[in-house]
Order: C-alpha cells, then sequence, then structure tokens
C-alpha cells in the first residue's frame, strides 16, 4: 500500500510516535500489510515504511475515541478533517522503517508514469519494481516487508 501524509505525520510514524493514521474512508488492508509512506509537498518523496498491525474501521466518533493517543494530531484538527465523513478508519501502525535515501516523486516519475494517490492506493508488483529501480538502497527493506508475505 502506498500512503500518502503530511511531512510532519510521515516524520512522527518513522519516530514511533504516531502509530495510527486516520482517514475518512474504508480501509480494508489485512494485518501485515507493508505500507510505503509518501510524504507529501514540500517533501514529496518516499520517505520509509511500516506495517499494518490493524484497521479499526467504524464512526469517526468510536475511532477518535480509540485512536486519540495515538493518532499525533488534536481533537480539532481531527474533528475538521471527518466533517461530512460517517465512517473512519484508524490504521494501527508498527515497524517503522526511514529509508536513508528518500525515494523522490521527480525520480519516480522520470521512470514511468507514477501518480501519488490522494489518501492511498494498492501498489502493483509494476509499481514496486520503478520504486526499487529509482532507489536500489530501499530494494532491501522493500524485498524483506515482500518476503514476509510470500508464503513458505
Amino acid at each position: 500500500m502506498l500512503l500518502s501524509v503530511h511531512p510532519r505525520f510521515a516524520t512522527a510514524i518513522l519516530a514511533g510516535t504516531k502509530t495510527v493514521e486516520v482517514r475518512r474512508q474504508r480501509v480494508a488492508a489485512p494485518p501485515g500489510t507493508p505500507v510505503l509512506l509518501y510524504a507529501t509537498a514540500p517533501t514529496m518523496a518516499i520517505v520509509g515504511m511500516a506495517r499494518i498491525a490493524s484497521v479499526q474501521v467504524a464512526s469517526p466518533r468510536e475511532v477518535w475515541s480509540v485512536s486519540r493517543m495515538s493518532a499525533g494530531i488534536s481533537r480539532r484538527e481531527y474533528d475538521e478533517y471527518m466533517t461530512g465523513a460517517t465512517q473512519a478508519s484508524g490504521l494501527a501502525l508498527e515497524e517503522p522503517v526511514t529509508f536513508e535515501d528518500p525515494v523522490p516523486l521527480a525520480a519516480l516519475r522520470a521512470s514511468g508514469s507514477f501518480h501519488p494517490p490522494q489518501s492511498y492506493r494498492y501498489l502493483t508488483s509494476e509499481d514496486l519494481r520503478k520504486v526499487v529501480e529509482v532507489a536500489p538502497m530501499t530494494a532491501a527493506a522493500l524485498k524483506g516487508a515482500i518476503n514476509d508475505l510470500t508464503p513458505a
């Protein structure tokens, strides 16, 4: 999964101080799913990865009550973000890994059409191949995450 987050949230996730990312829509990803973190402008790069520990899908009120201490945002920010939403998802993230060399959007686009999502999207094997081609230093972390998903 490729998850777009503001740079301050990417930093907090990678530091382990923000362990829940909230979204306005339903996220259906199983525990163990690797998540590449795309930090939006001004960073505009894939800066690291984490793994989904669990996903809570419920009303915005219920998601806030469970995740308020781990979401890394104020109640006011949360309420503004969730205005008009009827359901929310709280993605519990674990095992954050900061990429020594972030993967810049310009480099990803130079290797073909690459579009970071507004919120999130699932990556194809072609997308992952592009990331590895553009940023060989991230290859070991990505391969490790992918191998963890492959049944023995």
